[in-house]
């Protein structure tokens, strides 16, 4: 038997920017495969077309654990999408060899008006598993989510960190062939992130494993091997130390300055850093931040995932510390927002510091806006020396 259990030959695949356009060639498209013909050489790019992943190529091993790497939009996810079959390619080949579990996106697969057992239950049977299968990894599952006190409560009134923490338990309880992770623990705290990654290093030993991450330090803790996209394209492949350092020297080449992502519906932006504060506990140094971010906006939306990330080494290292402060910020108005929220008790050892937020609605399909690297801090010993970076960003057309 083959341990190659995921084989991609030269996989690509096309999206259209025009929600009209895109529902016109989809309906010609299925006309065209309803008649009998084939749906084109899914190598040319019509109107308003564009390339999400173009000819992509690589295998994995039993055994190995692949980093997939590139800045936000280069196609990483769409390539997960298809390895777990969600989409389907316009061109190339996919061999998946194995029962496959995936956790791609936050609270994807959960019903949030079913408890987590009910939850549990569901997803182990659309994993393969039945009942008494199930009924014997129960317990298991619940433990490593450490949810044993709102198991059977609602999961829409589980925390983001309660939803990734069952999600990624019923994803490696059952120790699946291959494993699929895109940013699965990206809002997981320090203790449960390494009780993730001690469970990953269990699993590499009979699967194999894929993972999406900016986080640097945990694929160079995990990954063999590693991919690095851009625009879909693989600019770079082999030895996941290697790969991780060419991303690293590009990372650090790009974002200079920092880096705003907006929704087109976000006419108006501002994000500032207005005050750090700091006194010592026990001997220990310890920070609070205040941020006032203001805005305004088009519509009405409904915020699902507000996180913020304090990443070491400039914005390309080891997270030191995650926020979650979308309790504070559900809700965003059509016209003016503001928000002003602290970040308190921070406990960061010597070294240099960037700070990140990013904000989804929609189901956490939708991004709102993402300030990457918006404010750049310095620990030494007791001083801080703080860098602000309040770029102020107004859309034209």
């Amino acid at each position: 038997m083959s341990d190659t259990l995921i084989k991609v030959e030269n996989v690509s695949k096309k999206f259209c920017r025009s929600l009209k356009r895109s529902l016109w060639y989809g309906m010609k498209d299925l006309g065209r495969e309803l008649g009998g013909h084939r749906r084109g050489d899914g190598q040319t790019l019509r109107t308003d077309e564009f390339w999400a992943i173009k000819d992509v190529s690589f295998e994995l091993k039993r055994g190995e654990c692949l980093g997939l790497i590139g800045r936000n939009g280069a196609g990483k996810t769409t390539l997960l999408r298809m390895l777990n079959g969600l989409i389907k390619p316009d061109s190339g080949r996919i061999e998946m060899r194995g029962q496959v579990g995936a956790l791609i996106a936050l609270g994807a697969g959960f019903n949030p008006i079913l408890t987590g057992r009910e939850n549990i239950y569901i997803n182990a049977a659309i994993l393969g598993l039945s009942k008494r299968e199930t009924d014997a990894e129960f317990d298991e599952i619940v433990s490593f989510a450490e949810l044993e006190e709102f198991i059977d409560a609602p999961v829409q009134t589980y925390s983001s960190g309660m939803v990734v923490r069952l999600g990624f338990s019923i994803a490696t309880t059952i120790r699946p062939p291959i494993l699929l992770l895109d940013e699965a623990l990206a809002v997981g705290d320090v203790s449960f992130r390494d009780k993730c990654y001690q469970r990953i290093g269990e699993l590499l030993s009979n699967s194999a494993v894929i993972m999406v991450s900016h986080d640097l330090h945990s694929l160079h803790r995990l990954a063999s091997t590693a991919l690095l996209l851009q625009r879909g394209q693989v600019i770079g492949s082999g030895q996941a130390n290697q790969v991780l350092d060419l991303y690293r020297s590009r990372t650090n080449l790009e974002t200079r300055s920092p880096k705003m992502v907006l929704a087109p519906w976000i006419s108006e932006f501002q994000i500032n850093a207005i005050s750090l504060h700091s006194e010592d506990h026990d001997g220990t140094p310890v920070l609070d931040l205040d941020i006032r971010i203001s805005f305004k906006s088009e519509k009405e939306a409904h915020i699902n995932q507000a996180l913020g990330n304090i990443t070491g080494n400039g914005g390309t290292g080891q997270i030191a510390g995650q926020f979650d402060f979308q309790s504070l910020f559900n809700v965003i108005r059509r016209g003016e927002n503001s928000l002003t929220f602290r970040v308190s008790r921070l406990h960061l050892a010597e070294g240099k510091y960037s700070i990140t937020i990013v904000v989804f609605a929609d189901s956490g399909r939708e991004l709102v806006f993402s300030a990457r690297d918006f404010y750049m801090l310095t620990q030494s010993g007791n001083l801080r020396f703080g860098a602000m970076y309040a770029p102020k960003c107004n859309l034209i057309g």
